[in-house]
Parts: C-alpha cells; structure tokens; sequence
C-alpha cells in the first residue's frame, strides 16, 4: 500500500466513524422532544456514559487477543447499525404512540455496541500506518482531523435532507441513515489490511485492563485534584449534546420565531461547535508550552462557563442569534483545552509501566463516571425549570450550568498547582 493510498484509506475510515455518529447525536435531542420524550433525553445520553464504563474494555480484550481488529471494527458496525436502524422501524412503525422502553433498549445495545469503534478505529490506524514505516503521533492526527469533518457533514446532511417533507433532525430517518452508514463502514472495514492479534503477549488481569492498578494515583494530592475535576468537567459536554438542539427548537414555540435559520436549523448552526473544535485543536502546542497545563485548563473551564452564559442569553433572532454563534465558537476552546490537555498532562506526569493505565482511569472519571452523573444532574436541573415547569426557563437552566463551570474554575484554581505549571 503505497503512502497516499494509505492515508486516503484512513481518512474514510475515520470520516465514517464520526459520521455515523454525526448524523443523530446532536439531534436526537431534538426529535425525542418531539415525541414527548423530552424529559427522558438524560437517559439516552446518560447511557453512553455507562456502556462506556465497560464495553471499550472488554471489546479492546477481544480484539487484542482474539479478533483482528478491523474484523472486529467491522463486526461491531454491524450490530450497532442494526439495533439503531432498529430502533429507527420501531418509531416508524409506532407512529404516534411510541413508548420510550422499547426504543431505549434497542438504542441502549446500539450504543454499546458503537462506543468501541473509536477505540477500534485508533487501533486499526496506528496498526496500517506502523506496518507502513510512518509514526502514528506525527500523522494519525491530520488523518483524525477528517472525523470531524465528517461529524459536521453528517450534521448538514441531517439537517438539510429532507423525507416525506420532514428534516432528518426532526425524524426517526436519523436513526436509519446512521444505521445504513454502519453499514457501509461494516463492509469497507473489511477491506482494511489484516491487524495481527497477539496471543503470546504478556498476560495482564481484567483489573489492569480496566486500569484499576492505575488507581494508586490517588495517593497523589494533585493527581487526585485533577482527576476529580476531570469528572466534574466531564459533565459540561454532555449538556450540550443533550440539549443545545432541543433549546434552539423550543424558540418554535413562538410563531414570530418559528422560522428563523437557528430555529429551522439548529444542526447547521451547532455544526460550528465542531468546525471550532478542528481549529482550535491547532493552538494546545502553543499554549501548553506558553501557559503551561494549569493556565490552559483554567481557560477551558471559563470557556464552558462562556459556553453556556452566552445560551442563556442568546436567540434565534437578531442580534441575539450572534450570542449563540459565539457560544459554538466558544465550544471549541473549552472541549479541546481540557480533554487533549487533560490527556497530555497523564501522559507526562506518571511512570511508564502505568501510563496506558492512567489514562484508562482519566477515560474512566471524565467520559464514564462524569459522563453519567452529568447528564442525570443536569437532566433533573432541564426537567425542574423546562419540561415540567408551567413556565420553561432554558434560560435559567443555562445560568446554572454557567455558574457550576466557574465555580469550577475558581476552586480549581486554587487547589490545583501540579509542579511543571507555569504562573
């Protein structure tokens, strides 16, 4: 496989992968709200958070010891896909009594099913571009740059098609088109070069697997600082992808705003969340080596809190609809400052033998435990002041989390001075 032809295959790998997950996770929201279900739509995203708790683990097990990796990549599309196109029926067939049980539990298997592709897709990439003489840490990261790319297309096309006259954002048929992607990712997997798996390797236990022997970290004061705070942020992003669709749609409830572009629109104008987040990306190098780790997770956390003040007090119609522009600017800083930042800081604050470990446990605090704690806090705060208040407040429910965020960032100031950081 020659150089281009390798990296143009990653590249669609990967713009699949995120498509798959595009086209739905930032409207799903919406369309559950649609159907009644908005006070459910914590559950949905709250689920994601447990299933990747355990799930990653246990499919990385199978792959690393048993199952070629892209075989296994390809095997898990394909039940992801089915249970979501599942799922997708069950609502079209329902019709206007569809009950939250049954599609739940066949998005649930979905999801679990579909969290370990990205794993998957890493290994499958660091495995073709190794055998190819290439360093993964020089170029998987322009390749992954295309999964966003693909993240955002797949946002467009649900917001711009059409079926029977409904946007995909407002219909099950996001279901079906993420399912139909799987799929076509089910199949192109195949095509990848073989990934060997390695059965005489050193044996490690379950528990080291899940990274539990990584949890001797938190004798360490600063490291247990930042691990709290890791799950305590890791609730933020949750919010968004919950409820930022769901918001912009309620402004629908006025007539005078119904057809404004955020209203009609929402997907095409959170989609700017995940541009921000491309090109932010470029500016961590910078930053960390000018600010150093502490500084540069600060700004994530006023970020977040800018992220959500600026909701509360944005609209869709001008020129408040500039507010909510800048808040998906915003996004950008405050995902990336903190997740790729976080992620370099474990890198280079423990030993060797335990670094794969450690940043298993950061996944485990921040992606899984702040993950669902997150969601179902901030599911009840949304259900309190929006879904079952005689007067909705998404205002309020933004100050909230806007000031939850600076909370943060002030008692992180304050507790967290790891020795590398910069004043």
């Amino acid at each position: 496989m020659n150089r281009d032809l390798t990296r143009i295959r990653l590249i669609l790998m990967v713009f699949l992968e995120f498509a798959v997950w595009g086209i739905y996770l930032s409207s799903i929201g919406r369309y559950l709200d649609h159907i009644g279900f908005g006070t459910n739509i914590k559950w949905f995203f709250a689920m994601q958070g447990i299933v990747a708790l355990f799930m990653p683990t246990i499919i990385g097990i199978i792959a690393d010891k048993y199952i070629q990796a892209q075989k296994m990549l390809s095997l898990c599309q394909l039940v992801a896909g089915t249970f979501l196109i599942a799922a997708g029926l069950y609502c079209k067939n329902a019709g206007t009594d569809v009950r939250f049980a049954p599609f739940f539990i066949l998005s649930s298997i979905s999801q679990a099913f579909f969290m370990p592709t990205v794993a998957l897709t890493n290994a499958v990439s660091y495995h073709v571009l190794t055998d190819a003489g290439k360093d993964p840490v020089r170029y998987y990261p322009p390749i992954r740059a295309f999964g966003t790319v693909g993240f955002v297309c797949a946002m467009l096309l649900s917001n711009w098609m059409k079926i029977d006259g409904i946007s995909m954002q407002d219909s099950y048929t996001q279901l079906i088109a993420s399912g139909i992607i799987s799929y076509v990712l089910c199949l192109y997997a195949l095509t990848l070069p073989n990934c060997q798996v390695n059965r005489v390797r050193e044996e490690r236990t379950l528990a080291q697997r899940l990274g539990l022997n990584a949890f001797s970290l938190f004798r360490d004061r600063q490291f247990r600082v930042f691990l709290i705070f890791s799950m305590l942020l890791g609730a933020a992003l949750k919010v968004t992808e919950a409820y930022a669709s769901p918001f912009l749609n309620s402004f629908g409830n006025n007539p005078a705003l119904a057809d404004t572009f955020a209203v009609r629109n929402s997907n095409a104008l959170l989609s700017i969340s995940q541009i921000s987040e491309a090109l932010f990306i470029l500016l961590i190098p910078y930053c960390m080596r000018k600010l150093g780790i502490r500084k540069v997770m600060l700004i994530a956390m006023v970020a977040w809190m800018l992220r959500f003040w600026l909701f509360a007090i944005g609209g869709p119609q001008m020129p408040r609809v500039i507010w909510l522009i800048l808040s998906c600017v915003v996004y950008g800083i405050a995902f990336n400052f903190f997740d790729i930042s976080a992620s370099l800081f474990v890198e280079s604050s423990v030993a060797s033998e335990i670094r794969s470990s450690a940043q298993g446990l950061y996944m485990l605090m921040a992606s899984g435990l702040g993950s669902v704690i997150g969601t179902i806090a901030a599911g009840s705060v949304v259900d309190h002041l929006v879904y079952n208040a005689a007067t909705p407040d998404w205002k309020a429910a933004w100050l909230i989390f806007a000031a939850y965020s600076l909370v943060l960032a002030i008692l992180f100031a304050f507790t967290f001075h790891p020795q590398d950081s910069k004043n």
